[in-house]
């Protein structure tokens, strides 16, 4: 072997060594204390940013999530983003979904629960033509009806409404395109999103709320695993509670939190996402009502109604598992 050229230092002594052994100890449990302290957390979105996610960049933006002692980490959606999947097999912590969701999900064996209800009354709507002067479904005679068959809504609106053969079923394109070139079109939508987006083009719409036909989930629904509410209680307690101050001051205020998702989703001007977040307003925060709340009666309700429709089994799912009244709601 080759003696180095270097001269080579004298071993430490024992001694010295402890110190600085203990030094390194220190630092690290010091480094465990923040990670236990800060916690990093994904939440992951049904689709891509839009204001039905308002709540969560609020909560983001003005420093909740924060002053719970988290780093939270907001991961856009897409269409047909398995989110809940990812939930039960512990790929994300969280995710937003919405309550018929929920249900059919726990059907299939994923342990699935809802911890705050973003949206109380359900934003889907069907949209039409003023000058159409359909007014309700049941007026219906032709045209087309643009929405995804998949969908529960879209299993009650065909129970519920006969609709003749001069109107067609179609499947939805996730473009408002055909229904502004059709004039007897009707389409499913968002009240904050398509409507706005089609008035923006020079369309005048009518939105009519599947909820006031009898159909109404609660939608943006903070969602985690039942590992999660028994072995890190405590983190889930936090980010509800963080979450719900953040539906709270967008009902207040969502300027700051818009223009996140503007940052987020460049293909929502200012111009919508104000609009959007004033139509969502009374859906998140209605009259008489609690912010974030569910409601046992409604969670049976909509269980029941899944059943009817042929799309749960009888006695497939409890629906009192499928929520948490408790999380966040505890007074520090």
């Amino acid at each position: 072997m080759r003696a180095s050229l270097r001269p080579v230092p004298p071993r430490p002594r024992l001694g010295a060594v402890l110190p600085l052994l203990a030094a390194c100890f220190a630092l690290l449990l010091a480094a465990c204390g923040r990670e236990q302290a800060n916690p990093s957390v994904r939440i992951a979105l049904n689709w891509f940013p839009e204001v039905e996610h308002g709540g969560y960049f609020a909560a983001l933006v003005h420093g909740y999530y924060k002053e719970e002692g988290l780093d939270v980490e907001i991961v856009p959606g897409r269409p047909d983003a398995p989110v809940l999947p990812q939930v039960a097999a512990g790929r994300v912590d969280f995710a937003v979904a919405d309550a018929s969701e929920v249900l059919l999900a726990r059907a299939q064996g994923a342990p699935v629960v809802a911890i705050v209800a973003g949206l109380q009354k359900s934003p889907r709507c069907m949209m039409v033509h003023e000058a159409s002067g359909i007014t309700d479904l049941e007026d219906l005679q032709t045209g087309s009806v643009q929405m995804s068959v998949r969908e529960p809504f879209a299993s009650f609106l065909r129970a519920e409404y006969r609709w003749p053969e001069a109107v067609q079923v179609v499947p939805y394109s996730g473009s408002i395109a055909p229904f502004l070139l059709d004039p007897k079109a009707v389409q499913q939508a968002y009240v904050f999103s398509e409507p706005i987006i089609a008035e923006s083009e020079g369309a005048k719409v009518r939105c009519i709320l599947v909820a006031d036909l009898g159909f109404n989930p609660y939608a943006s629904v903070l969602v985690t695993s039942e590992a999660t509410l028994k072995d890190r209680r405590e983190l889930a307690d936090r980010v509800a509670a963080a979450t719900l101050r953040g539906w709270e001051q967008y009902a207040r205020d969502p300027s700051a939190a818009n223009a996140e998702i503007r940052a987020r989703n460049t293909e929502l001007s200012p111009e919508i996402l104000a609009k959007g977040a004033t139509a969502l307003k009374p859906l998140a925060a209605p009259e008489g009502g609690t912010i974030g709340a569910m409601d046992p009666a409604r969670w049976k309700t909509l269980a029941d109604q899944l059943v009817k429709l042929g799309l749960l089994e009888a006695g497939a799912v409890d629906p009192a598992t499928a929520y948490d009244l408790e999380i966040g709601r505890k007074p520090k």
